[in-house]
């Protein structure tokens, strides 16, 4: 999850195009029913039994709910990447883009204007943190549970 042009679909060539299907709203082109289409075809690869890459920017809570929803039915392990970048180098990768890859600048802004951070409280089991490190490739940084969050009995009240 993230603003549009901070980096998630290179991370997914990356990291995870070998061993996961990719489900994108961007692949779906002009169906006029994208997110049940995309639900079905999520439903479809964890029924078949493969691990998945949800590239979208899911940007808030609600967004991600059916998602986790979804793969929670499927006894899927769930892990949230969300991607740091500023509205600034988004757009100035975004800028990069060619044709339909690159999206006008308002979208971006949106998306930022309503972007909420993934917590444990949404039911993933296991969140990171990623920022593009200039010619290194990504930073990939595990966010950890907070005592709250994982029920501990020290925590405080």
């Amino acid at each position: 999850m993230g603003l549009q042009g901070s980096g998630k679909s290179t991370f997914y060539r990356e990291r995870f195009a070998t061993s996961h299907v990719l489900i994108s709203k961007d692949l779906l082109g002009h169906n006029r029913h994208k997110q049940h289409r995309q639900m079905q075809l999520i439903a479809d690869a964890l029924h078949a039994g493969h691990s998945i890459v949800v590239d979208n920017t899911n940007a808030t809570v609600a967004d991600r709910a059916p998602l986790i929803e979804i793969g929670r039915a499927h006894a899927a392990r769930i892990a949230a990447y969300a991607f740091q970048a500023t509205v600034a180098e988004a757009r100035a990768r975004n800028q990069q883009r060619e044709g339909r890859a690159r999206v006008p600048d308002v979208a971006i802004f949106a998306t930022a204007k309503h972007f909420e951070q993934p917590t444990y409280a949404e039911s993933f089991d296991q969140i990171f943190t990623v920022r593009i490190i200039q010619d290194d490739g990504f930073a990939v940084i595990p966010v950890v549970r907070d005592a709250c969050e994982r029920g501990d009995a020290d925590a405080p009240d």
